[in-house]
Parts: structure tokens; sequence; C-alpha cells
């Protein structure tokens, strides 16, 4: 079976990297275009030119700037969505409702409200359709190790992970994913919170706190750690650390190592040819591509799949076999409930006890109420 393949939000410039968008569309393309069983077939963009520009580079003759028109008309298999996360919940849910959809992949975060967030979720289950996150990183070769050593008993039995970002929301929903993955999806039972907003703090029209400390507990024992901060100063030295009762595994140190272990007093490299955010030798791999063009004889080997490109794969072959997603919505809803329950920790000043019972954002309710940073008599101290 071929799956049809439509693109919901294609961005502006894929080189452009900033605050207001990744063009993270691309980078899906890509994943689908180099699979013989998807073929990209349209894409809807509400800035014409930006999904013209899209349609030309993946020669896609059919180009649309209202995404229902689009469902109507190609009837597509599969839906990516790529634009900002306040909208996320809606498109996911008219993708969902689509006759034709069997599968929503939809960029990370989830949404900006706890409600929304679950009715994602709600939707494409009364819908039978398929719902991924991009939680890529769960397919690193890091990530993957590090979780074989821990099934394997190298650090004993698990007893606490820590890690660090720029902040909860944007950059941390893939790290408390990553802990999901490392309590094999056990229940979070409390969150324990401090934040900071100093200022208007927004990547991709979502705010998201300027500093953070949060403490929360699983319910087979394990608790958690992260330490957020926009100005990288955090007080967790590694991307993410896994504390067992026998020794520690660290995934990309701040000394750039990918993979260590502790064990017995020291350190030990393990080698994992690639580090959380893609293949390490892709920078040397398009520099010897690019001065062996003119030589004969055989050419240097493709660059390996980027995360992105192992995460269309994985959800496609899920797709295919009728199988739960290693980054399903169901998985994901896991770990955003961690970044609505902080927020709401550092509002009500104390602990807070799962499920999460709130529609909204806390975060933002604050803002909106001169309760933290960015409202006219708070002083931008950062």
């Amino acid at each position: 079976m071929t799956y049809r393949v439509a693109m919901i939000g294609t961005g502006e410039d894929p080189e452009t990297r900033d605050r207001d968008g990744f063009a993270m569309a691309y980078r899906h393309a890509s994943g689908y275009q180099r699979l013989e069983s998807c073929s990209l077939v349209a894409c809807a963009d509400i800035v014409p030119e930006n999904a013209e520009a899209f349609a030309e580079h993946h020669g896609l003759d059919a180009v649309y700037e209202d995404h229902e028109v689009m469902l109507e008309e190609v009837e597509p298999d599969i839906v990516s969505i790529c634009v900002p996360p306040a909208v996320h919940a809606d498109l996911v849910v008219d993708s969902a409702s689509a006759a034709s959809v069997d599968a929503v992949h939809c960029e990370k975060p989830m949404a900006t409200t706890w409600g929304d967030s679950r009715r994602m979720v709600d939707v494409c289950d009364r819908e039978g359709v398929q719902l991924t996150i991009d939680h890529q990183r769960r397919l690193a070769e890091p990530v993957l190790r590090a979780k074989e050593l821990l099934d394997d008993g190298e650090i004993g039995e698990l007893e606490r992970l820590e890690w660090s970002e720029v902040n909860l929301f944007d950059a941390g929903s893939h790290l408390f994913d990553l802990c999901d993955l490392f309590v094999d999806g056990a229940r979070a039972e409390w969150v324990l919170a401090a934040i900071d907003c100093s200022h208007e703090n927004r990547w991709f029209g979502a705010l998201n706190e300027t500093r953070s400390i949060a403490q929360w507990r699983y319910a087979d024992g394990t608790l958690g750690v992260a330490s957020t901060a926009e100005d990288g100063v955090t007080s967790v030295d590694a991307y993410l650390r896994v504390v067992g009762e026998d020794g520690t595994i660290e995934i990309q140190t701040d000394d750039g190592t990918a993979l260590r272990v502790r064990t017995d007093g020291k350190w030990r490299t393990v080698d994992t040819d690639e580090n959380v955010y893609g293949p390490k030798l892709g920078i040397v791999r398009a520099a010897l591509s690019k001065s062996t063009e003119l030589l004969p004889g055989p050419t240097w080997p493709a660059d390996p799949p980027t995360h992105y490109e192992k995460a269309i794969e994985h959800l496609v072959d899920s797709l295919s076999a009728g199988t739960e997603p290693v980054f399903s919505g169901r998985r994901a809803l896991r770990g955003t409930e961690l970044v609505f329950a902080s927020w709401e920790s550092a509002r009500q000043r104390g602990r807070v006890h799962l499920p999460l019972e709130l529609e909204g954002n806390p975060l933002e309710e604050m803002y909106e109420a001169g309760q933290l940073g960015g409202s006219a008599d708070w002083p931008d101290d950062t």
C-alpha cells in the first residue's frame, strides 16, 4: 500500500531556525519521501507564498490555503501538522475527523492548554486514528543504549532522573517524554515546582518560563528533577542523568560526551556514533562529499537518516503493523501533564497531585493576571 501524505503548515525558509519557526514540514517531508510506501501529495499553509515555495521544492501540484478544503479534495491517509502549538489541537481534530485520514503526526509540544492536549488524544482514539507527537529523541542512539543499559541492570534499580534544558514546555517536553520512557510509563503521582518569568518569553507563540526547578515522583518510587534556564545556567550539568542504586548514566554531558556510565567510581564512555541531537558525522560527511564531488570513483555514502526521518519511518511502520508508536499521543500526554502540573504547582505554591484537574494553561493565566514578569510593574532582571 502507498500512503498519501499531506502537510499542514509548511513554514517559511527551511534554513531559518529561530523562535518564530523551524519550517519543520521540510524535515517531515524528507522522511516521507525516502519511503517507498509514502507519496507526498499536497500541502496547506495560511501564507500562500510559503505553501507555493514548499510545493515547488517538493514537486507538488496540490497547494492550498485552507486545510479543510485540502483534506476534502486530496483525501490523504497521513497528515503531518507543523504549525505553532496554539493551533495544534484544532488541526489534529480536523484531520482526525476527515474520513480518509488514518494517522496524524503532530509537532511538539502537544498544545498550549491541558484540556486541548487531552482533546487531541480523545478525538483520535474515538476516530480510530493513530496520533503521534514528534518526540523523535526516543529514537536517538544514546537514549536507546542508555535504556538498554538500565534494563540490563548496569546501574541497578532506577532511583532518580535529572535533566536540564532552557524551559519546561517547548524544549523540556522532550525530556519529560524521555523520563516516561525510562520509567516504562509509570504513573506520576505529584509535582512540586517553582518558576520565574522575568519577561515575555515566547517560543513559536507559546509562553515559557525563563527559569524553573521542578521535582516529581512516579508510582514506582522514581524521583524526577528538572532545572531550566533561558541562559543555559542550570543546576543539572547533563542533558539527562539516570541515577541507579549502583551507578549513573549520563546522556549529552557538558563536555560533549554523548553517553557515559559510572559504576565503580570511574566514568567510561559508550560509543554511539551520534549524539542526542543528530548524527555527529553529518558535518564531516557533508564536507567530504563536497570535496569528492569532482573526483572519479565511488561516491561518499549517503548520510544516515536523521531523527526526524527515523520518526517518520517508525510511525508509518506502526500504522502498517497496527502497533502503538513509541511516541504515541497517549504516551506524550503523560509527559505533557508534568509541564502543566509544574506551572500549576508554582501557582499554588505547593505540591500538586495527579491526575491534573484543570483545563487551561497556568503559566499564561498567571502572566495575564500580572503575577509574573512582563507586566508593567515587573522589572526585567534577566
